[in-house]
């Protein structure tokens, strides 16, 4: 297939001719004519599609409905534009990238290919998103390892002391407690919007013997991330969140410098080398091809084409703002946020360390208010926050303009009152 990135759709491309705004802008949400709410700020959940990324969308599910098989060599072509630029986003090599179904998949496809021992162990962290937890609990036990919790509390007062801890279970695997495999971590915390010290994990992790496995579905997109730099050796990312594309299309780091030491158990056809040739030519038909050397062992078959136009189509608006500018951006806006629901009442667990600040900031609430009960107080105000695990979750992203402060800091206020019975 042929990858000519230039030659395909981009963002203005797509917008022209309906009029909308050919370059994204910080603070500008006018290239998201469907959205409703008046102030969205629930991107760590799920992300509204802007006009563009629809209209890629539609442009290659028509291409298919009309052409069927013709349309194959354009909707293959945005499968390698989305993995190249998501590739550039976290400072990854192209063929380091595998196009998976979702943050789960791509843990999951690591850790059985990790293949553990009877004594082996997996650090995960209590009070993690259960997506890094379960796959690795399933793996361990199937191997007779076994996964140990880390709490998180260390790292909510400080990196330091949250990675003695981990050095603290490292090192307690010396001489007869079992060798530490795998390190895994989330980039960022889902509750709390705790952003975790990646580089340094990964050098404790390496010293140890270990790996580090990085959950970035909080973080790539609004955090900056550089895989190269800072050592990580597996990171799986879903792309309907921070990533501002569709739900059903993720993305699988493999580093080459650990590729050797997986042996993939979750292939597929297409995780074998030249996988096509026997479509184009007679008596290629072999059952004893190799399997990939690179990252796309992992891609198992055919995947959501017109997700991934729209995901590449998203990915080009990150890449023009730039993620540090997006970062400043976010941090802005809930800097501005911040002392107007402490003072009413609500308790602000944003870490006060810069390097553990994400574009995440929550609250827990003010004594008898529930929740859940004030995230729909807002919602019928057309202010859309989220509320997991009992904290009020605050989460702008590039289009949420400064202006909408006063409003969501006004509503929240509002529905907390209601709440509240005040």
């Amino acid at each position: 297939m042929t990858t000519p990135d230039e030659s395909f759709p981009s963002l203005s491309d797509l917008a022209a001719p309906d009029g909308l705004a050919p370059r994204p802008a910080l603070g500008d949400r006018s290239g998201f004519s469907r959205l409703t709410a008046a102030s969205y700020l629930a991107h760590a959940a799920v992300a509204p599609l802007a006009d563009g990324v629809l209209a890629a969308m539609k442009a290659e599910l028509d291409a298919a409905a009309g052409e069927g098989i013709g349309a194959m060599e354009r909707l293959g072509a945005w499968l390698e534009v989305a993995r190249e630029r998501f590739a550039r986003l976290i400072g990854a090599p192209k063929d380091a990238i595998a196009l998976v179904p979702s943050t789960s998949a791509g843990v999951s496809a690591i850790a059985t290919a990790l293949r553990f021992a009877p004594g082996e162990r997996v650090l995960c962290f209590d009070g993690e998103f259960p997506t890094n937890v379960a796959p690795w609990q399933a793996a361990a036990r199937g191997g007779g390892a076994r996964v140990d919790l880390v709490p998180l509390a260390p790292f909510a007062r400080s990196h330091a002391e949250g990675l003695d801890a981990v050095r603290e279970q490292l090192e307690r695997g010396k001489p007869d407690n079992g060798q530490v495999r795998v390190v895994a971590v989330s980039a960022v915390q889902f509750q709390t919007g705790l952003a975790m010290p990646i580089a340094a994990l990964a050098e404790l992790a390496h010293a140890h013997d270990a790996l580090l496995f990085v959950d970035a579905i909080q973080a790539a997109g609004a955090v900056p991330i550089d895989v190269e730099a800072s050592g990580v050796d597996f990171l799986a990312a879903a792309g309907h969140k921070w990533l501002m594309g569709p739900l059903g299309e993720a993305y699988l780091f493999v580093s080459p410098r650990v590729r050797e030491r997986l042996e993939p158990v979750q292939v597929g056809w297409l995780g074998i080398e030249d996988a096509f040739v026997f479509l184009g030519e007679p008596d290629r038909l072999r059952y004893d091809r190799p399997f990939a050397t690179d990252a796309r062992v992992f891609e198992q078959g055919v995947v959501p084409f017109a997700n991934y136009a729209g995901s590449a189509v998203a990915l080009e608006s990150l890449e023009r703002l730039g993620v540090g500018a997006i970062f400043e951006h976010a941090n802005a806006w809930l800097d501005a946020l911040e002392p107007q629901l402490t003072e009413a009442g609500w308790t602000s667990v944003r870490p006060r360390e810069r390097a553990a600040r994400s574009a995440i900031a929550s609250f827990a609430p003010p004594a008898g208010v529930e929740v859940a009960a004030v995230v729909e107080a807002a919602a019928r105000r057309r202010v859309v926050v989220t509320g997991p695990d009992g904290h009020l979750r605050i989460a702008p992203h590039w289009p949420n303009a400064r202006e909408e402060v006063e409003l969501a800091a006004r509503v929240l206020i509002e529905a907390t009152r209601e709440v509240a019975g005040a």
